[in-house]
Parts: structure tokens; C-alpha cells; sequence
């Protein structure tokens, strides 16, 4: 055999390895859209007459999601011919009779409600024709609840088609793209994306759940910011009802919250952005954390739990508060231990070196300055409808210009258990309204300084033989230990003169 012959045979066998690998643009555009655009310009017309036919009888036989994904092929292999290159946008308003709008989850740094309404729209169209679907029990139902599980799904209004699609870009981008006739601009861009979006409010507000938010660890941010929070279903079952403290302050607790929720007006007038502050503080063990899960079981708001040890610098705190939603509570509990947040903001000593500085900063970048900014400054007004609150077992510790009112709006001081306390304790873990022990008991409580946690756990202890009795009496027990112990150490203490 030559050497002619197998260099041809090379050169063959070559030339069909390539050819397998062509994708479908490719062989559209060889076969469709080379021949009808050649070389001699005078043929364009008559070609461009041939591609026109083809779309329209694509445009009448073929179902609509096919016909539109055939008709971008086709598009997308007459941009790459280099006389449409130059002008790739006006040849695509040529030849397609579609528009499309793309509704991304995150659209300049801010969540994009429109695509959780169209999103939840998207998922409520269930019928007897759908062929996939997901079902989910929600506490508290006995039936199941079915959502659409189809990344294309066609709608149609007032005669209108259209098609949506849920996409997702290689970057984790999530968006629904929606497509339709150029003709119906009017209707779509007016009374059917306004239909779709209330409609999609309308079904997540009947069917909202409250969320706890936690912060990931700044090392795990990407680009998008869906990833600066995680979240799970809220499920305390704590309430003001069954919250031990004072009926009136726990009332008056009650109607500053409800008077935010229905004050927008109210804010918008005075020109303040729309939200609180609330202060807890108090010992260990006084409700802190309870408090913050009745407020958001009253309210059906959000928690945002904000860990500040895992931020890096005040940049990132303000990214956090930007992808928080409307309707949250944005909770940092135990600020006093969070970071060093108590007083001299940027000053420093003379003798520390520069190197001590750097690393000191490096150690705490989120600065109390930032913080500050984060409650009240210009950014806190990135959104609306939002409760802060910061929790405390040592409210002294804390700068007075975090605290003070205008930032903490209402201080909240839980302290240790009363009588009052004691007997809503004593009906929610006993089921008892009164009980020949009960003088007893709120007299050793006026005495000693046990914290409703305490209480609450000598009470769940029962014998199985005494009941009810034997819990009181183990309660009065604890009480006449702690006095005890409190009057020793009094005697121990010195005493200066």
C-alpha cells in the first residue's frame, strides 16, 4: 500500500472523528442555514423567504416548549454566521416572534420576591394532566399537600399561552425564565405577571412557615447570596400564654409587638425606617431564648440567628443584613460574649506597638462602629418590617451607645422567679390553679433567687407514688437549699469596716 493511499485513509478517518463530535448547532447550521446563505448576496432574500417557512410551519405543528427550543437551535446557528455577528441582537428581534423575562432568586445584592411568588404560582398548578409531583405532610394537617415538580410547565390566560422554565446556571444562579408571543406584550407584562405574583402571595401567606436562619461561616460564601444563610422549619411551642413572667409587662410586651406589625404607616409618616429594637437581659435562666420564640410565634416572623464570632468584617455583616427577608427577627444573644463590644471603639493605647493593633484588629474586624451602623445607620434601612434583638447576662458590660434608646427601643429586664411566675409555671407543668403548698412556696421564692428554669425543672420531677405533692414538696426542698446555701456564704464573706 502506498503512502499516498494511507495518509488519505488518515486524513478520512480524521475528518469523521471530528464530524461525530459536532453538536446540533453545528449540524443545523451546515445544513439548514450554509446553503441558504452562500456567497452570492443576491440569493439572501429568497433564503431568508425558505427560513421564514420553516419557522412558521415549526411555529403551527410543533408543541410550544419544542417549538421554541427547535427555533433557538435554529437562531443560535444563524448568529454564528459571521455576517450576523455583527448585529446578533437585531437578527434574533427579526427572526423571533417570542420575548422572554428572567426573574433571578437574588437581583442586585437583594432577594427577589417576585420569584418566590412565581415559584410558589408555579408549584400550585396541579392537576389530573401533571405527570410529576411532590407530595409533603405539614405538622398539624392530616392531608398531604401536592406542588408541581416540573422544570417547564405551560400556562395559559385570557387565551394567552406561555411557558415557564426553572433554571439553575452552572454558578448555583436560580431563576425562572418565562417565554411568550411578542404580540401579547401588553397582557403579560400587565394584569398576567400581576395575577401570577399575587396569586403566589396569596398561597405562601396561607401556607407560611416560620424559619431559624443561621449564618454560615464566611469561608463557605460563593458568589450568590443563598449561601450566606441556612435554614430549618421553626417548630418552639413557646407562647406569651405559657411564658412565666409578669401579666402586665408580659401585656405590654404583647402590644408594643402588634403595634410595630401594624404601624407602617405610622413609620412611613414620621420618616423612620420600619423596625425595632428589643433589649433582654437578665441571669441565666430567666427566658431570654423563650421570649424571642413567643415573639415570633405572636408576630409568625422569622428568626435570623446571627453569630458574630463567624463573620470576618463589618462588609460582610452588611451582606448578611441585606439577605435577610421582610417579616424576620434578627436575634444575637449573649452579645456581651460575642466579641469585645464595650467602649473604646478605635482607641489605643500609646505603647502598643503597630503590630499588637494590626493583630488585635485582625482578631475582632466586625467593630462595634459596624454594628451600630448594622442596627440604625444607612444600610438598617435595606428592608422593612424588621425586629432586632440583642440578649445579655450582664447589661453593664455593654457600651451605651449600643443600648441606648433609639437602637434598643425597649428594654426588657427578666428576672428571677415570683409568685406570679411560679403559678403559671405550676398550671402549665402540673395543671394546678391553686394548692395548700402554694403559700409556702411563694414565700421561700420572695426569699432566694431561683430563675424559672429552675423552677420548671424541679417541678417536671415526679414521684411516681406522690404526684403532684411530691413535686411541690421537692421544689420546697431546692428553695430551703438555696436559702441555706445563701445565708453560709454570707456568714463566710468578710466583712471591712
Amino acid at each position: 500500500m502506498s503512502q499516498t493511499k494511507v495518509r488519505k485513509d488518515q486524513k478520512l478517518l480524521l475528518l469523521q472523528k471530528k464530524r461525530s463530535k459536532r453538536n446540533l448547532t453545528e449540524i443545523l447550521m451546515e445544513s439548514i442555514v450554509k446553503p441558504m446563505f452562500g456567497d452570492n448576496i443576491t440569493t439572501i432574500g429568497s433564503k431568508i423567504a425558505g427560513l421564514l417557512f420553516i419557522i412558521e410551519t415549526l411555529r403551527r405543528y410543533l408543541p410550544g416548549q419544542l417549538k421554541i427550543t427547535i427555533q433557538e437551535l435554529l437562531f443560535n446557528a444563524i448568529q454564528r454566521l459571521p455576517f450576523f455577528k455583527k448585529c446578533s441582537d437585531k437578527t434574533l428581534v427579526f427572526f423571533s416572534p417570542y420575548a422572554q423575562i428572567r426573574f433571578r432568586e437574588i437581583e442586585e445584592y437583594r432577594y427577589n420576591y417576585a420569584y418566590s411568588a412565581i415559584k410558589t404560582y408555579l408549584g400550585a398548578q396541579v392537576n389530573s394532566q401533571v405527570k410529576n409531583l411532590k407530595g409533603s405532610l405539614v405538622k398539624g394537617r392530616k392531608s398531604l399537600d401536592f406542588k408541581r415538580d416540573d422544570d417547564k410547565v405551560e400556562d395559559e390566560y385570557e387565551g394567552v399561552k406561555l411557558w415557564w422554565e426553572v433554571l439553575k446556571s452552572t454558578a448555583g444562579v436560580k431563576m425562572c425564565r418565562l417565554t411568550f408571543h411578542r404580540s401579547n406584550w401588553e397582557v403579560v407584562t400587565g394584569p398576567y405577571l400581576r395575577h401570577v405574583v399575587e396569586e403566589g402571595k396569596s398561597i405562601e401567606e396561607k401556607k407560611k412557615k416560620v424559619k431559624l436562619f443561621m449564618n454560615n461561616p464566611s469561608s463557605n460564601w460563593k458568589m450568590q447570596m443563598k449561601n450566606l444563610w441556612s435554614s430549618i422549619e421553626f417548630e418552639h411551642p413557646a407562647t406569651f400564654d405559657t411564658m412565666a413572667m409578669d401579666p402586665e409587662k408580659k401585656e405590654e410586651i404583647m402590644s408594643d409587638l402588634l403595634g410595630f406589625r401594624d404601624g407602617e404607616e405610622y413609620y412611613k409618616k414620621i420618616g423612620k425606617a420600619w423596625k425595632r429594637g428589643y433589649l433582654l437581659h437578665g441571669p441565666p435562666g430567666t427566658g431570654k431564648s423563650t421570649m424571642i420564640a413567643a415573639m415570633a410565634n405572636l408576630m409568625s416572623y422569622s428568626i435570623y440567628d446571627l453569630e458574630l464570632t463567624s463573620i470576618e468584617n463589618n462588609w460582610e455583616l452588611k451582606k448578611l443584613l441585606l439577605a435577610t427577608t421582610s417579616k424576620s427577627i434578627i436575634v444575637i444573644e449573649d452579645i456581651d460574649c460575642s466579641l469585645d463590644l464595650t467602649g473604646e471603639r478605635e482607641v489605643k493605647e500609646d505603647h502598643q506597638s503597630n503590630a499588637e493593633i494590626k493583630k488585635e484588629k485582625k482578631k475582632n474586624a466586625v467593630t462595634l462602629s459596624g454594628l451600630l451602623n448594622f442596627i440604625d445607620g444607612i444600610w438598617s434601612a435595606c428592608g422593612q418590617e424588621r425586629i432586632l434583638v440583642f440578649t445579655t447576662n450582664h447589661l453593664g458590660k455593654l457600651d451605651q451607645a449600643l443600648i441606648r434608646r433609639g437602637r434598643m427601643d425597649m428594654h426588657i429586664e427578666l428576672s428571677y422567679c415570683r409568685s406570679y411566675a411560679f403559678k403559671i409555671l405550676a398550671k402549665n407543668y402540673l395543671n394546678l390553679d391553686s394548692h395548700p403548698l402554694f403559700d409556702e412556696i411563694e414565700i421561700l421564692l420572695e426569699e432566694t433567687c431561683m430563675t424559672p428554669a429552675d423552677v420548671a425543672e424541679n417541678l417536671m420531677v415526679k414521684d411516681g407514688e406522690s404526684g403532684v405533692d411530691g413535686s411541690l414538696k421537692g421544689l420546697i426542698r431546692a428553695l430551703e437549699q438555696l436559702k441555706s446555701n445563701h445565708h453560709k456564704k454570707k456568714k463566710v464573706e468578710p466583712t471591712f469596716k
